[in-house]
């Protein structure tokens, strides 16, 4: 069952934090993230690749985004 951070509502930087704490906790794998904002999207992504994630997918959700984030 692949893990759901819904971020959306917030403010950066809280979907960054929610979308880093999920990758340290995680460690490895694959989970969506939901943002509704673009801004939310481009930093999403951007942390996620800078932590050695891969933006597998980001597909339009409703009025916003759902991001794949996956780690070998």
């Amino acid at each position: 069952m692949s893990t759901t951070v819904d971020a959306r509502g917030l403010s950066c930087p809280q979907p960054v934090i929610l979308a880093m704490n999920q990758m340290k906790s995680q460690g490895s794998g694959e989970f969506t993230v939901l943002v509704d904002t673009d801004t939310s999207k481009e930093n999403v992504s951007r942390a996620a690749r800078s932590k050695g994630w891969e933006v597998s997918a980001i597909e339009p959700e409703g009025d916003g985004y759902r991001l794949t984030l996956k780690k070998g």
